[in-house]
């Protein structure tokens, strides 16, 4: 029976191949690595690969003939040295060896470049499932994971899983060939055979004290990368505060301990390739040494042909080339190992939030928000409740704006509305509804929100107002300028709302991001929106056009302010005040400055303060 991949959206079968059960945007089946973790990490990434089998297949005959093709050539080099000794012509065997040369050509480059091709496919399906994977895990998982370590294992680490599958093979080929040379070899004489076979098995138990000793030093190098590829994202991130703060230096030295470190992990794994390697691709010419030896006394003896000699010692050359190859598969195999079970980690971490397995369907959305003794305190923190029994509800179409001191939730209670976590105890309902109810989709769709750093994507003013809608029109995006009173500084940008912002939105002021970030909300238009700070750069006579606009576009929209300017606060129709991580009082703002001396002083602090 096919079984469902945890968060994928995918079924996969007893072959292994999974296939998209929710998506229609992927035309071809997708695989998924197999969930069963405590299998070997080859068997857990096979699906992948035998997603490929095709091609895997078609390349692998093709080199089988190209092989046949190599191996073909002692035999006919050595008849044509005989021939010329007897005085015989030797034209059948030149032709012979030209012909052999075209199909070694045409065969090699096709299971040379099949292999490559299926290689980079699998690549291509490993970071597709990691990036899918990685949309899907909850706020949780990214409050405890570096960027840079991300990062590392979705380029470096399938890249020495993808080069596996592409030298692999080749290795492969080369021990077919090696079987084939022996039988060949077998044919012509067993024991001149038996002598170049003889220091074969310490070449095995050479390579067998290699890979356990490579390993270890592989995990150490990939994490090691990682660490390096953490720092050099943060400090690309956070250019401007190392320069703000003069630390250009010290984030150097910072760096070059990381990379000293990584250079000594690279080098042990070096210096223990570098010291049996050699010994692995040297012991094969000793056996060339001994066949010449000992075939040169049987040729002087007459006991066998200097052409069959000749054809021997080049298969004995052949069998060299498998052992050269072997320190470096076995060294891409230990990291290829240590890298597929670091992307594991990714693949099986599962999201904390999920749809419901029977979601209850969100339709005209009316907008009423009702928190219901809320306890809850964040994952990766310290366990201390952040809301504690919070209780409050909100009228569809109502203003409110929550007040608080720094730590007292309020930004808590936005992000558990559109459930970026979900609650300890307690519930948080839409329209009477509990949100883990919900599919997280149409929830999501229903609830937007802003906040007072928003991010910008590296693309045009358009392509970011229309992200929440990207089949939106030009007109849709146009209204949304113009109704977060973006549309005079988007006018003077060199091309307009076809101009490109750059990374995170940096080339433009905060008043102006926060303003793009407002429009693209109204593109989304949802019927529940939350405004965290999100008009803290933008002057009061703004600010109010923006929520004019606001209440035109949707007059039954429930808005949530967050904010510690009295200008914003009086835009609501009540004031929640949160202390403690729960509701104290509720009213007007006026009413609540006249009666509740405390709710005054929280104003206070946080005007003076700037911050909410």
């Amino acid at each position: 029976m096919p079984s469902v991949v945890p968060g994928s959206g995918a079924t996969i079968d007893e072959a292994g191949t999974s296939t998209r059960t929710d998506d229609p945007r992927y035309p071809r089946p997708v695989a998924a690595i197999d969930p069963d973790a405590s299998l070997f990490w080859v068997r857990r990434i096979w699906p992948v690969v035998w997603a490929q089998k095709l091609s895997f297949v078609a390349s692998i005959t093709a080199g089988l003939i190209g092989i046949t093709a190599t191996v073909l050539v002692p035999i006919m080099i050595g008849r044509g040295i005989n021939a010329v000794d007897n005085g015989n012509s030797v034209r059948p065997f030149v032709i012979t060896l030209g012909v052999l040369a075209v199909i070694r050509f045409v065969f090699g480059f096709a299971y040379r470049f099949g292999l490559f091709r299926s290689a980079l496919r699998i690549e291509n399906d490993l970071r597709n499932l990691m990036y899918e994977r990685l949309t899907e895990l909850s706020f949780d998982f990214w409050d405890r994971t570096q960027g840079g370590q991300i990062i590392s294992r979705a380029n470096t680490d399938i890249r020495s899983i993808q080069m596996l599958f592409a030298f692999g093979p080749l290795v492969a080929m080369q021990v077919v060939m090696l079987g084939i040379a022996l039988v060949v070899m077998l044919l012509v004489d067993i024991t001149l055979t038996v002598v170049a076979l003889a220091p074969l098995p310490f070449v095995y138990i050479i390579g067998l004290r290699l890979r356990n000793r490579m390993f270890p030093l592989s995990w150490v190098v990939t994490a090691r990368q990682a660490d390096v590829a953490t720092i050099v994202d943060e400090n690309i991130q956070g250019i401007r505060v190392v320069k703000a703060f003069a630390q250009e230096k010290r984030q150097v030295q910072v760096l070059a301990g990381a990379a000293r470190r990584l250079r000594w992990a690279g080098t042990t794994l070096a210096e223990t390739r570098a010291r049996h390697a050699p010994a692995m691709e040297s012991l094969p010419r000793l056996g060339l040494a001994l066949v010449l030896f000992y075939g040169g006394q049987q040729a002087i003896d007459g006991q066998i042909d200097v052409g069959h000699l000749v054809a021997f010692s080049t298969y004995v050359v052949l069998l060299a080339a498998p052992f050269r190859m072997l320190g470096f598969i076995l060294l891409q195999w230990e990291r290829a190992g240590a890298a597929a079970l670091r992307v594991f980690e990714i693949l099986d971490e599962e999201p904390t939030i999920q749809d419901p397995i029977d979601p209850t369907p969100l339709r005209a959305v009316h907008g009423r928000v009702e928190f219901d003794d809320v306890r809850f305190s964040y994952p990766a923190g310290d366990g201390e409740s952040v809301l504690n029994g919070l209780s409050f509800s909100i009228a569809p179409g109502e203003t409110i704006a929550l007040v608080g001191a720094t730590g007292s939730g309020k930004s808590t209670i936005a992000r558990l509305l559109p459930r970026f976590y979900d609650v300890d105890s307690g519930s948080v309902r839409i329209d009477g509804h509990d949100v883990r109810e919900l599919k997280v989709s149409e929830l999501r769709t229903a609830v937007s929100q802003v906040t007072d750093d928003p991010f910008l994507f590296a693309t045009s003013v358009h392509n970011n107002v229309a992200f929440a809608r990207p089949d939106c029109d030009d007109a849709t995006v146009a209204a949304a300028i113009e109704d977060s009173a973006a549309a005079e500084f988007v006018a003077d940008l060199p091309q307009g709302a076809e101009t490109e912002i750059g990374e995170r939105g940096l080339t433009l002021s905060g008043g102006q991001r926060q303003r793009l970030a407002i429009a693209r909300t109204l593109v989304a238009d949802p019927a529940v929106l939350v405004l965290d700070d999100a008009t803290s750069a933008i002057d009061v006579a703004v600010e109010e056009r923006i929520h004019d606009a606001l209440r035109r576009r949707r007059a039954s929209r429930t808005t949530i302010l967050i904010a510690h300017r009295l200008s914003t606060i009086a835009l609501a129709d009540r004031v929640v005040l949160i202390e403690d991580g729960r509701v104290s009082d509720t009213g007007r703002h006026h009413d609540l400055l006249a009666s509740n001396p405390r709710y005054a002083a929280i104003l206070a602090d946080t005007t003076n303060s700037g911050d909410a």
